[in-house]
């Protein structure tokens, strides 16, 4: 049984990611609200990522980053401080756990860590300018942290396209939109948080062992293919 940190794993995809380990690992969850569920392998510490300092724990095999925003606007009505506000929830608090947990984590069982990125951050997309840029952001340190802590700790990203979790839900708030969302997909579909979680359970799994510095575009087609 391994342990993993996870920021954010109260709701949507991080829930999911919890909810899949929890049979055959302990997860430690830290966010602002406490899982509306319980387990044996659970523990939860109510902190926000930003401002509170983080709890001194004794051993950990991975981290799972899961904060995001989904801050849609015209580049003229964006003002800097959204830019500031979603580079601090997906950059800045994930580099503050890396710095926190690092230690232990180098010390674990065949370490992973993962982070999420969108797949507006490959994809031009209007109004996704600030989010798209904190995401690359995300992308880079994947990259750079993964190389720099090989062979030791693996490092890789996801990026999703639209999945049907609450931060999402305005996207999603009737059927003509859930039905265009569809649409623009070449598969017909988008992510259930579900397929999300099981990816990120192969990413930490030792049936992983070779990969490390990725970007996953779980993306439904919508980046790869033009049909």
């Amino acid at each position: 049984m391994k342990t993993y940190i996870i920021v954010g794993g109260s709701k949507g995809i991080g829930r999911a990611i919890t909810e899949n380990l929890l049979e055959h690992h302990h997860v430690i969850n830290l966010s602002r609200s406490k899982p509306d569920f319980e387990h044996a392998n659970l523990t939860h510490h109510s902190i926000d990522i930003l401002t509170d300092d983080l709890p001194d724990l004794e051993k950990a095999d991975g981290l799972i980053y899961c904060p995001g925003s989904i801050n849609l606007k015209p580049i003229g009505r964006l003002k800097l401080d959204d830019f500031r506000s979603d580079f601090e929830i997906n950059v800045i608090g994930a580099v503050k756990a890396i710095q926190k947990y690092l230690p232990i984590i180098k010390k674990g069982d065949k370490p992973a860590m993962l982070f999420f990125s969108t797949v507006a951050a490959k994809l031009g997309m209007p109004f996704h300018a600030s989010v798209a840029a904190a995401k690359s952001a995300v992308e880079g340190l994947v990259k750079s942290v993964g190389a720099e802590l090989a062979p030791t700790v693996r490092v890789n990203a996801i990026a999703p396209t639209v999945t049907d979790t609450e931060l999402a839900s305005n996207l999603l708030r009737n059927e003509k939109m859930i039905e265009n969302i569809t649409e623009r997909h070449p598969l017909k579909k988008f992510l259930n948080p579900t397929e999300v979680a099981s990816m990120a359970s192969f990413l930490l799994s030792d049936q992983a062992a070779a990969i490390s510095g990725q970007i996953f575009e779980m993306d439904c087609g919508i980046v790869s293919f033009k049909i």
